[in-house]
């Protein structure tokens, strides 16, 4: 997907560990001054990396790296069965059920410059992360539940969606695929659990509810993705990479990143998920080592300060679709193709549905003229040309 341009919200953090240092520290003594010490480790402790800009809109909730619902020529995903042991929830989320039934899927990930999570998707080897988690990387390493290491190889990335897929060799292995489950179904309120290896903590489980959907989030090349997860299930460095699950125990979400004051590293109460529909449209294609096209207009936008709702163009990309079709800064998006653009978010999830070259007609307020210029959807670029977005 690729969004129009907008500001990333303030504070993104994107959970992953440090590289690995010397054996671990004693348990820290109480805090003194105010001051919190790092906390005890068994495995490289996590750091939350990468500031992002403030939000168009002005809040400043720092979120999760997603870029947005995009649309992809792949088929769909892997079939996945659900393994022996079921979670099935019958009125809520049984915890230790869930744990039971899940946590053998999920992995610990480490490479040169830091380690995260990730869980397995079929039985052939292949595990999905974060993106963040295994870029740069020259050698990754995947430990399994039961001890048991084996070198991985990156097949492909996205950036703007901040997810990865990646594969070890399944021979002699006994692999438990977590099932995918539909994050358009994920409802506020209903509970979730994120399990992962938290300040090295290996597979350990968290639990809350989904405190808002429909998010708007910034992935690692600098776009918005849209329809992100937001949770209280405690995430911290370390959790990066691996699943956000329902209470059936299916997979509705991957964890990347937490809202921060942009000091303490470590669980807000507010995390976000990358939603597992954006991973489904596109896991053929990362399984195959292609390339995930995203749709492009190219405008930053804010929300409206007028008494007309909508999402406010604050800049337009140079030779981009949206200059092309002659939008200006000061205009206000309405409505894209017939769906009601009442924020800036609401752009990124309509411009999240359709594909690059698709043509859509934008309903647009300048001043007191009402337009409504055809827009011919670009290719989302490898990296977003401003900090504001794509």
């Amino acid at each position: 997907m690729t969004p129009s341009l907008l500001t990333p919200p303030s504070h993104q953090r994107r959970l992953w560990a440090d590289p690995p240092d010397s054996p671990p520290p004693p348990p820290p003594s109480p805090p003194r001054s105010g001051r919190r010490d790092r906390p005890p480790r068994r495995a490289p402790l996590a750091l939350l990396l990468v500031t992002s800009a403030l939000l168009g809109g002005g809040t400043s909730a720092g979120v999760l790296a997603a870029t947005g619902a995009l649309r992809d020529s792949g088929t769909s995903t892997t079939a996945i069965e659900r393994t022996a042991g079921t979670a099935k929830s019958t009125g809520g989320l049984n915890a230790a059920s869930l744990y039971a039934s899940t946590s053998a899927g999920v992995v610990d990930i480490a490479d040169g410059k830091g380690s995260g999570s990730g869980f397995v998707v079929d039985d052939e080897g292949h595990i999905v992360t974060a993106a963040h988690v295994v870029d740069g990387a020259t050698s990754v390493s995947v430990k399994f539940a039961d001890g048991t290491a084996r070198k991985a190889t990156v097949l492909g990335k996205d950036d703007a969606m901040d997810v990865a897929v990646i594969k070890v060799d399944a021979d002699g292995l006994t692999l438990h695929p977590l099932t995918l489950g539909s994050s358009a179904s994920v409802d506020v309120g209903a509970e979730v659990a994120a399990i992962g290896d938290p300040f090295g903590y290996a597979r350990s489980i968290s639990t809350g509810i989904v405190s808002g959907v429909d998010r708007t989030v910034q992935a690692p090349n600098g776009f918005t993705v849209a329809h992100a997860i937001q949770t209280d299930a405690a995430m911290n460095p370390g959790n990066s990479g691996g699943p956000v699950l329902d209470a059936d125990g299916d997979v509705v979400g991957i964890a990347d990143q937490i809202a921060t004051d942009g000091s303490a590293e470590q669980s807000s109460g507010v995390g976000f998920a990358v939603p597992i529909d954006l991973v489904k449209s596109a896991l053929k294609t990362l399984e195959a080592g292609g390339s995930v096209r995203h749709a492009y207009v190219g405008v930053a936008t804010g929300d409206s300060s007028t008494t007309t709702a909508g999402a406010t163009v604050s800049g337009v990309t140079g030779g981009g679709p949206a200059s092309r079709a002659g939008l200006r800064s000061g205009d206000v998006v309405t409505a894209l193709d017939g769906t009601t653009v009442t924020d800036s978010t609401d752009l990124v999830a309509a411009v999240a549905a359709h594909q690059p070259g698709d043509e859509v007609e934008l309903t647009v307020k300048r001043g007191s003229e009402t337009l409504h210029p055809t827009v011919t959807l670009g290719a989302q670029p490898a990296q977003s040309s401003a900090r504001t977005g794509g």
